[in-house]
C-alpha cells in the first residue's frame, strides 16, 4: 500500500494529537488533515488494496474505482467545510469525534470486504452519537442514547447477514450481490436501509440531528446516510424493492415537513425526502439511474450542509430553533439569510444550482424506465421541498413577525464554511461537467434545455403561488408531531414497566422463597448428609481398613525367618488342600 493513502487513517490517526493542540497551531491542524484527505483521494488510482487472510477469510481494506473515488471527493471536501465552521469551538472532543466519524465513513466507501466495512460501520455510529451526546440536557442524552440503540440494532442485522452471507457463499468480499434474496441478503439489505433512514427506520434521524450540537449535526446531515447510499448502489442496483422504498421516502419526508416547527427536524425530514430519490435511483439500477443517485448524493452532501450550517448559525445567536419563536431577523442577520437561500434553491432544484443537475437525472431515469408514477412521485417531492425548505422555512424564520430578537451574524468561520459550500452549489449548477465526469458511467444527459427549464420553473412557480395564497394555513403550530419513534420510544416504557414491576416482583417472590424454603432445606439436606458420610461411610471405610491393618501385622508375626517353620507351614497346607480336595471330591 506504498502507492495509496488511505484517507479514513489521516483523519482517525490525525484525531489522536488534536485534544493537545492550542490555538493558532491547533486550527492550522485542524484544517491541514482535511486538505491532505483531499489530495490523497484526487491522486490516487484504481485498484486493491491491502490484500490479506484473517481467520480464514480473504481481507481486501480499500477497493478503489470510479463509484468510491466520488463519494471520497465530496466526503473529504465536505470534512473540510464542516471542519471550518467548527473552528470556534474550544472543546477539542467534538473535533475528535468528528474526524473519527469522518474516517469511519471514509473506510466504509474504500472497504473491499465485509468485515472491514462493518468496522468502520460501527466505528461512525459509536463516534456520531458523541455529537448528539455532546450537546449536552435531558432531552439530547435520550435522544443520543435512542440514536445509538438504533444503530446498534441495525448492526446487528447487518452482521448476521455478513456472516451467513459469508457461510452461504464462502466469501467475504464486498460487492453486487448477485442471485435469489435469502434471509442473509435481507438482514444486509435492513442493515443498510436503516442507515438511508427508509421508513418506517428513519425516526432515528429526525429524533437525534436536531439534538445535536449545531456544529455536529451539520457532520451528521452529510455522512450516514450517504454512506447508505453508497453502500447501496455498490450491492444492490437494480433491486424493484428500493424504488418504491426510495419514492414513498420522497413524499414521506416532504409529508411531515409541513407539520414541523423545529427548524432543524425540518431539515432532518427533508433528508429523509432528497435521500428517497438516490434509493429510488440506486432501485433503478440503469447507468442514468445509478449516476444520478451518485451525483445527487455529492450535490446534496453540500446544500443539506449549507442549510443546517444556516439554521445551526441562527440556533447558535439567538438560541431558539422553533419558527414559532424566531422572525425578523433579515434585519441583523443578511448574511446568513443570503447564504441559507443558496442551499434553498439548490435543493429545490433552481436552474443554475446544483440539485438542478442532479436531481433531474433521477427523474429522467425514471422516466427512460417508463415508470410514470415513479416521475409523478417524485415532481411532487420536488414542489414540496421548494414550499418547506425554499419558501416557508427562510420566511418564518428570517421574515414573519419580528420577535424583537437581538441577533448579528454568527462567527466569520461559520460564515466562511457556508460561503464554501454556497460557492460550490452555484458552480455545480452552473458547470456541471466536472461533477458528471467523476460519476461511475459515461453521462449522455443535457440539464439544459429548454423543455426541462420550463417545466422546473413551472413547477416551482406554482408553488410559490400556492404558498402565497395559503400562508395562513402554513403558520407554524407549537406541536409534536408523532413519527415511528413513538413506538419504540412506547415500547422503551412498556419494557422498564416490565422489567420494573412483574419481573422484578417475580425475582422478589423466587428470592423469598428461595430464602424461606429452599435454603433451609439444602443447608438440613447438607447436614444429615455430612452426618451420614462421619457415621456411616467413615465408619465402614475406617473398619475394614483397621480390619486390614490387624490382618497384616499377625502375617508380619508368622514371618519368623526359621526354614523349619516355614517347612511345617508348607506341610501343614498340603494336608488341610489334601483333606479340602478329599472332601470335595466325596
Amino acid at each position: 500500500m506504498t502507492d495509496f493513502i488511505h484517507p479514513a487513517l489521516l483523519f482517525i490517526l490525525g484525531a489522536l494529537p488534536i485534544p493537545f493542540l492550542r490555538g493558532s497551531i491547533g486550527k492550522a491542524y485542524l484544517l491541514l488533515i482535511p486538505t491532505l484527505a483531499i489530495l490523497a483521494v484526487l491522486t490516487m488510482q484504481p485498484g486493491s488494496y491491502g490484500e490479506a487472510r484473517f481467520i480464514g477469510q480473504e481481507i481486501l481494506i480499500a477497493k478503489v474505482d470510479r463509484l468510491s473515488i466520488v463519494f471520497a471527493t465530496v466526503f473529504t471536501v465536505m470534512a473540510l467545510i464542516g471542519t471550518v465552521y467548527a473552528l470556534h469551538l474550544t472543546r477539542t472532543g467534538q473535533h475528535v469525534a468528528a474526524f473519527i466519524y469522518v474516517g469511519s465513513a471514509l473506510g466504509v466507501v474504500f472497504a473491499g470486504d465485509y468485515l472491514t466495512l462493518y468496522l468502520f460501520w460501527e466505528g461512525m455510529a459509536f463516534s456520531s452519537a458523541y455529537l448528539v451526546f455532546a450537546q449536552g440536557g435531558d432531552n439530547a442524552i435520550r435522544a443520543g442514547f435512542r440514536y445509538l440503540m438504533v444503530h446498534i440494532s441495525g448492526g446487528v442485522c447487518l452482521l448476521g447477514g455478513v456472516v451467513l452471507h459469508g457461510l452461504t457463499t464462502g466469501s467475504s468480499l464486498f460487492g453486487p450481490i448477485e442471485g435469489e434474496m435469502g434471509v442473509a441478503v435481507y438482514l444486509i439489505l435492513a442493515g443498510f436501509i436503516l442507515n438511508a433512514a427508509v421508513p418506517p427506520l428513519n425516526a432515528w434521524l429526525t429524533d437525534a440531528y436536531p439534538e445535536a450540537t449545531v456544529t455536529g449535526a451539520v457532520f451528521m446531515s452529510a455522512f450516514t446516510t450517504k454512506t447508505a447510499v453508497y453502500v447501496l448502489a455498490r450491492a444492490f442496483p437494480g433491486t424493484e424493492l428500493l424504488v418504491w422504498l426510495g419514492t414513498a421516502m420522497a413524499l414521506y419526508g416532504v409529508i411531515y415537513a409541513v407539520l414541523e416547527n423545529d427548524c432543524r427536524r425540518l431539515l432532518a425530514y427533508h433528508i429523509v425526502s432528497q435521500v428517497g430519490y438516490m434509493v429510488a435511483g440506486v432501485g433503478i439500477g440503469t447507468e442514468m439511474a445509478v449516476n444520478g443517485a451518485t451525483s445527487h448524493a455529492f450535490a446534496h452532501i453540500l446544500y443539506k450542509a449549507l442549510l443546517f450550517m444556516g439554521a445551526g448559525a441562527v440556533i447558535h445567536v439567538t438560541g431558539r430553533r422553533k419558527l414559532t419563536e424566531l422572525g425578523g431577523l433579515y434585519k441583523t442577520m443578511p448574511l446568513t439569510l443570503t447564504l441559507y437561500m443558496v442551499g434553498a434553491l439548490a435543493i429545490s432544484a433552481f436552474p443554475f444550482f446544483s440539485g438542478f443537475v442532479t436531481k433531474s437525472m433521477v427523474v429522467a431515469a425514471a422516466g427512460q424506465d417508463h415508470r410514470a408514477l415513479v416521475v409523478l412521485a417524485l415532481t411532487m417531492a420536488s414542489s414540496g421541498t421548494f414550499l418547506h425548505t425554499g419558501l416557508k422555512l427562510p420566511y418564518y424564520m428570517f421574515f414573519g413577525r419580528d420577535q424583537g430578537l437581538r441577533a448579528r451574524d454568527p462567527p466569520g468561520n461559520m460564515l466562511v464554511a457556508m460561503g464554501m459550500a454556497a460557492v460550490l452549489c452555484i458552480a455545480i449548477g452552473v458547470f456541471p461537467r466536472p461533477l458528471y465526469a467523476l460519476l461511475p458511467y459515461p453521462v449522455d444527459f443535457e440539464p439544459y434545455t429548454g423543455l426541462h427549464i420550463t417545466e422546473s420553473l413551472g413547477v416551482l412557480m406554482f408553488t410559490a403561488l400556492g404558498f402565497v395564497m395559503f400562508l395562513r394555513a402554513l403558520d407554524p403550530e407549537n406541536t409534536i408531531s408523532l413519527d415511528t419513534d413513538w413506538f419504540y420510544r412506547k415500547g422503551a416504557r412498556y419494557f422498564m414497566w416490565l422489567a420494573e414491576r412483574p419481573l422484578a416482583r417475580y425475582e422478589k417472590t423466587v428470592s423469598e422463597v428461595s430464602e424461606t424454603t429452599a435454603l433451609p432445606f439444602l443447608h438440613g439436606s447438607a447436614r444429615e448428609g455430612l452426618r451420614i458420610d462421619l457415621n456411616g461411610v467413615d465408619a465402614v471405610v475406617n473398619g475394614v481398613a483397621r480390619s486390614i491393618l490387624r490382618g497384616g501385622a499377625a502375617l508380619r508375626r508368622l514371618q519368623t525367618g526359621v526354614v523349619t517353620h516355614y517347612v511345617l507351614a508348607m506341610i501343614a497346607g498340603l494336608i488341610a488342600a489334601a483333606v479340602v480336595f478329599a472332601v470335595a471330591w466325596r
